[in-house]
C-alpha cells in the first residue's frame, strides 16, 4: 500500500544516481510537494466547496512543478526518464487519497483502506495430483497494481485439515478493491483497451465493484464505455494531447495548462459517483421479493 505515491517517486529521484545533475530542481519540487500537501491539511471547508479548493490547489501545484520547474528547464534526463519517474501521474494518484476523507465522502467506514494498492483479480485451486489434495492447497491468486482503490485486505485460510494443522495449511492475504481508478496524463487506444480488459478481470473477482480511468490529455476518439466493463472515464482537463511538434515547446506546454485546467467539476462529478456507490446497498435477497425481481 501507498498513500503518498507522489511522494516516493519525488525522493526516488532525488536519490538517483542519474538525476545528480536534477537533484536541485527536484529539491525545489520537494519543497513545493510539502507546501501543497501542507495546505491541503489546513483546509477546514467540506463537500463540493473543499473539492473546489483541493482542485484549485492540485493546479497550483501541477503548474509550478511540471510547467515553471520541469518544462522551463528542459531536462534531457528528465524529459527522457518521464515515463518512468512517474513525477506527473503520480499527484493526482495521491490527490485522489486526500478525496478519502470524511468532509468530502461521507460514511466510510473507519476500516476502509485507499490508496495504489495491489488488488484481487481471481483465486484458483490449481492441485498438481489427485495426492495432493490431501496436501496443502495449491492455488493461483491474479493480482493487478492499481492507481487508486477504496476496498480492505482479506485473511483467508486453505487446508485440508479440519483442525487447520500448520504443515497442511495455507494463508495469505489479497485487497479486495471494491472501486479503483487507473490515473493516466495521456490516454489512447491501446490504453482505453488496456483498463477494460483489467475492468473485465477486477469484476469476476468482484462483479460489484465500480472501475474508473483517470485522465488529463485525451489521445483518442472517446467511446461508449457501456460496450466494456468500464464505469466511466473522467476527462480532468476537458483537453486532447498537444500535437506531436509541440510536446517539447515551453510556451505551448505553459498555455495548456494556463488553458485547460483540472476541472473542480469533473473532480465533484467523480466523487459523486463514488458517494453514490458507497450509499447505495449492493444487494439485498428480501428486496427481490418486494420489487418481484432479482434487480
Amino acid at each position: 500500500m501507498a498513500l503518498t505515491p507522489h511522494r516516493d517517486k519525488l525522493i526516488a529521484a532525488i536519490s538517483n544516481p542519474k538525476a545528480k545533475n536534477d537533484k536541485g530542481l527536484l529539491e525545489e519540487a520537494h519543497k513545493a510537494y510539502l507546501n501543497w500537501t501542507s495546505q491541503l491539511s489546513k483546509l477546514k471547508s467540506s463537500g463540493d466547496t473543499r473539492v473546489k479548493e483541493m482542485t484549485k490547489l492540485l493546479n497550483e501545484y501541477k503548474d509550478y512543478l511540471e510547467v515553471e520547474l520541469i518544462a522551463k528547464s528542459g531536462s534531457p534526463f528528465i524529459k527522457r526518464q518521464k515515463g518512468q519517474l512517474k513525477l506527473d501521474n503520480s499527484i493526482i494518484e495521491e490527490f485522489l487519497i486526500h478525496l478519502v476523507n470524511d468532509d468530502v465522502i461521507k460514511n466510510l467506514p473507519k476500516e476502509i483502506e485507499t490508496g495504489s494498492q495491489t488488488a484481487f483479480m481471481s483465486l484458483s485451486f490449481r492441485p498438481s495430483s489427485i495426492e495432493s489434495l490431501a496436501q496443502k492447497p495449491e492455488i493461483v491468486l491474479k493480482q493487478k497494481d492499481q492507481d487508486f482503490t477504496i476496498g480492505k485486505s482479506i485473511y483467508y485460510q486453505f487446508s485440508p485439515d479440519s483442525k487447520f494443522d500448520k504443515k497442511l495449511t495455507l494463508d495469505g492475504r489479497f485487497f479486495l478493491a471494491v472501486l479503483a481508478a487507473e490515473v493516466k496524463v495521456n490516454y489512447d487506444k491501446t490504453m482505453f483497451q488496456e483498463c477494460a480488459g483489467t475492468a473485465s478481470r477486477l469484476k469476476q473477482g468482484c462483479p460489484l465493484s465500480k472501475y474508473y480511468a483517470l485522465i488529463e490529455y485525451l489521445d483518442m476518439k472517446p467511446e461508449d464505455v457501456r460496450l466494456t466493463d468500464i464505469d466511466n472515464v473522467f476527462l480532468l482537463r476537458k483537453a486532447k494531447r498537444l500535437p506531436y511538434e509541440k510536446r517539447s515547446i515551453f510556451e505551448e506546454v505553459r498555455d495548456q495548462h494556463k488553458d485547460n485546467p483540472i476541472s473542480s467539476d469533473v473532480m465533484i462529478k467523480f466523487v459523486s459517483e463514488i458517494q453514490e456507490f458507497v450509499n447505495a446497498t449492493w444487494y439485498d435477497a428480501e428486496a427481490a421479493i418486494e420489487r418481484g425481481s432479482f434487480s
